[in-house]
């Protein structure tokens, strides 16, 4: 008998080329673990949603990326470039925003903060910046010390995108942005990969607010990567079964792939990975009528995932 097929934990890249991968990569802090030994793959050309809840591990393997935080263990790459020993290199094909939106020169105007970051970048845009400006209602003489938590995260932004760099790695983009400036903000990030043709890999616990840009999906808990798949495998193979049975009914005794059990008068609800021909044929076996299938929404799908207990 065939069993429901474990969830994947690597990505196919259409192009065989990968923006970001890690193999093994571990990160302590003391006696916690951060990251246990983390196997990320991002394909080029794609937006890569990294799920999980606070204290997850994203910020902390985002910063590695970056070259802000070293592994204790593992290997890390960014188009095949290594961040430790080629971080000059990793920075120039990459934008970033921190989780953090305290700016760090706040005696700075944001014209000024723009100005310091085109003199690093030679790919700095100069009318893309001020039109990012202006889109984001963002003035360049107003003093970063001044600047609201949601103008600070728009500052950000603008210095991550005037250059138009291959990758964007943005932790929490959209945490103190009020609905209105959130749409902008995801609006300007589908126009970059639009016109760059290039990759992001967002970190957030707020799946909702990036529905409609992911593609695909890892999904971090306690320093693990419980799965990584394209999105349309993701609710391809993960469902809502809605089935009952006779009195007593329990449904299969041995269901593989079920990640959350719910039980109402006779009718009981399962969210199963695996095949749906496979999952119905198992439950109208056990002597239960399937009533419904349903594929879950993005957000449902990966708090279920992270929830699971097993």
């Amino acid at each position: 008998m065939t069993h429901a097929a474990p969830l994947p934990h690597s990505i196919a890249s259409p192009t065989g080329d990968l923006a970001v991968a890690t193999e093994g990569l571990v990160k302590r802090y003391g006696k916690d673990t951060a990251l246990g030994g983390i196997n990320l793959a991002a394909p080029e050309g794609g937006v890569y949603l990294l799920a999980g809840e606070n204290g997850a591990g994203k910020s902390t393997l985002l910063r590695i990326l970056m070259n802000l935080v070293r592994p204790d263990g593992g290997s890390t790459r960014v188009f095949g470039l290594d961040p430790q020993r080629q971080g000059p290199q990793v920075r120039a094909e990459v934008g970033y925003i921190p989780e953090t939106h305290q700016p760090a020169y706040r005696w700075m105007t944001v014209g000024r903060l723009l100005d310091h970051h085109a003199a690093y970048y030679p790919a700095w845009d100069q009318p893309h910046a001020d039109r990012l400006c202006r889109q984001l209602s963002l003035r360049p003489d107003a003093k970063l010390g001044s600047l609201s938590k949601g103008q600070a995260r728009r500052a950000q932004l603008v210095c991550a995108l005037a250059r138009r760099p291959r990758l964007l790695l943005l932790d929490e983009p959209t945490d103190g942005l009020d609905p209105v400036a959130r749409d902008e903000v995801l609006g300007l990030l589908s126009d970059h990969l639009a016109d760059t043709g290039g990759t992001i890999l967002i970190s957030t616990h707020l799946i909702y607010e990036v529905d409609r840009l992911a593609d695909h999906i890892g999904v971090l808990r306690g320093g693990a990567l419980l799965a990584q798949l394209p999105r349309e495998d993701l609710h391809r193979r993960l469902k809502l079964y809605r089935a009952d049975g006779p009195e007593g009914w329990v449904g299969p005794a041995n269901l593989q792939g079920v990640i959350k059990r719910a039980a109402l008068g006779r009718e009981i609800r399962w969210t199963v990975w695996g095949e749906e021909a496979e999952v119905a044929t198992r439950i109208a076996d056990s002597g239960g009528v399937v009533r419904d299938v349903a594929s879950l929404t993005l957000d449902d799908a990966v708090v279920a995932l992270m929830r699971a207990k097993d």
